[in-house]
């Protein structure tokens, strides 16, 4: 005897990922609109159409919201800093491009998106997890440019390795934090094209 299945019912509405994306959509317009220090969840809702217990349901703060626009913006300048890095042909051009896109990514982000911006500042100041994978992600990286650029032949080696990625890390700081980067606008271009020379002046075998 044949059995007949019986279909298996299918979910109604949006799912909770669908869901979830439609709320830091409407967020990151929000925030960019109105910054992100200046609304509340409440705020939110009211502009999104959902009740601030639903919105709870998928984030359980404000931060939480901001901390996805974050890492969400975060990660296209990773993006764009591995992009520049991996069509070098050196490691001194490596360290040039990474110095270079930092700024240019910044500078992008703090004059096309001044409101997302004041989230990046909050991010960095309350070291939320988007930032602090960032600057791990950029410290990783300079210490493998550093490291190739060693077994190279372009740099000295009798720097310990983490000490020398460390203070290239320090003097690029002003210009990867952004709570430090809108201090240090003004020439940028100049002053990193100066400090990357400064910097393989000191490498150099």
């Amino acid at each position: 005897m044949t059995r007949t299945r019986t279909p298996v019912p299918q979910a109604r509405g949006p799912s909770d990922h669908e869901v979830r994306n439609q709320i830091v959509e409407a967020a990151t317009e929000y925030f960019g609109h109105y910054g992100y220090e200046k609304t509340t969840v409440s705020d939110l809702a009211k502009a999104i159409g959902f009740s601030k217990a639903y919105i709870y349901k998928f984030f359980d703060s404000k931060q939480a919201i901001g901390e996805v626009i974050c890492s969400n913006r975060l990660s296209m300048i990773r993006s764009a800093i591995d992009e520049a890095v991996a069509g070098a042909p050196s490691a001194s051009e490596q360290l040039r491009r990474l110095f270079k896109t930092l700024v240019e990514s910044g500078s992008e982000l703090f004059f096309d998106d001044r409101k997302l911006y004041d989230i990046a500042t909050t991010s960095a100041s309350e070291a939320w997890p988007s930032a602090r994978d960032y600057e791990g992600h950029v410290k990783g990286l300079i210490e493998r440019i550093v490291r190739d650029g060693r077994e190279a032949g372009e740099f000295e080696r009798k720097t310990p390795l983490d000490e020398a990625a460390d203070a290239i890390y320090l003097v690029m700081r002003p210009y990867l934090n952004p709570l430090l980067l809108q201090y240090n606008l003004d020439q940028a271009d100049e002053a990193t094209a100066r400090l990357s020379s400064l910097i393989l002046r000191s490498l150099t075998p």
